[in-house]
């Protein structure tokens, strides 16, 4: 799945930013991509860019409107259609990150049948994927795993992608959900492949590369989450990691929507140490990132130091404090540049 850009952004009438992040992580890390957003009456999200009209950004060189909004079950409300139909009427692509197909809605069905364009659907893919084969490839991997979900592990690997190539590295995202295939332009939201075919996925998405190129991964899920476990494994063998990152979320006590008590850090890194040399004996924890927004200042600078010294491991939070001290770590496991 290949989305062309520049994109022009829909938030439909969501009530709040977070409703919109799909939309909003896009512009916090394409935002050269973006050319501005259509919002309908009563919404409450701004991603800060112009609003403006499907004619315009298609006059602009907007190749695709993307619905870059969620809500509870992944529907695509009725009220919306009006404003993807005219998208589409005024010639740009529709890509779409809820769990519902575009062309489940007939009217947007016949609307981009009757104009020629294209309609992606982020999260379901029809391409077929082999089973998991664990075979060497060349280039090497780095992974962001974590201690549950939603605690930042896109943030962590595009943050890394980007301090390592200032660095010097050869280095590419490799997009395993929705909004990761958005920021990238292509990848697998790898939720909606069919269990036994994860790990295929995850090793079409991190391919035989130079020997020097660094696939930076997506991570998804936690090994530790009831829910999402298998996705996370899957993506562990599939993906074949040299290096990883356990990305935390220091104030929960529980896993996000289930019961579960949040496994520790170490536990993390012992767990993905085991499964993980399946498939790559020498893999190695090179760091931690931390989702400090809960913090102050002072605290998420003494929180993180103190991982360090607990963990002898490089500990930030990537989009406060930056990555500079996972990537000095990783230059001195596996040389510089």
């Amino acid at each position: 799945m290949e989305i062309a850009h520049p994109y022009l952004l829909f938030f439909g009438d969501v009530q709040d930013n977070l409703a919109a992040k799909t939309g909003l992580g896009i512009v916090d890390w394409r935002k050269d991509w973006c050319l501005g957003q259509v919002r309908l009456e009563g919404c409450k999200a701004d991603s800060g860019l112009p609003d403006i009209t499907p004619e315009y950004a298609v006059k602009s060189g907007a190749k695709t409107f993307v619905i870059g909004c969620v809500n509870a079950g992944g529907v695509l409300p009725e009220h919306w259609v009006e404003s993807i139909i005219h998208a589409l009427e005024a010639g740009l692509d529709v890509a779409s990150g809820l769990h519902m197909r575009l062309e489940d809605v007939p009217a947007i069905k016949e609307a981009a049948q009757r104009t020629g364009r294209k309609l992606f659907n982020v999260r379901l893919n029809d391409q077929t994927f082999p089973t998991g084969q664990g075979t060497k490839r060349t280039g090497k991997r780095l992974l962001a795993m974590g201690t549950d979900c939603s605690v930042g592990k896109k943030y962590t690997a595009l943050a890394l992608e980007q301090g390592m190539r200032a660095h010097g590295y050869d280095t590419s995202f490799s997009a395993t959900g929705q909004t990761g295939v958005f920021i990238s332009g292509r990848g697998v939201a790898l939720d909606a492949v069919v269990a036994d075919f994860i790990a295929g996925a995850a090793e079409y998405l991190s391919p035989d590369a130079p020997e020097n190129h660094w696939h930076v991964i997506e991570g998804q899920g936690s090994l530790f989450h009831p829910s999402f476990a298998g996705v996370t494994l899957g993506l562990l063998h599939g993906s074949q990691p040299d290096a990883f990152v356990v990305c935390h979320e220091p104030t929960r006590t529980k896993m996000r929507g289930v019961e579960c008590p949040l496994p520790t850090i170490q536990q993390v890194i012992d767990a993905t140490m085991t499964l993980g040399k399946l498939t790559n004996p020498g893999i190695r924890c090179i760091g931690i990132a931390v989702n400090t927004a809960a913090l102050d200042e002072k605290e998420a600078k003494e929180y993180v130091s103190k991982l360090t010294r607990d963990y002898n491991l490089p500990a930030t939070d990537p989009i406060r404090f930056g990555v500079e001290p996972i990537v000095l770590r990783l230059s001195e496991e596996f040389g510089a540049p």
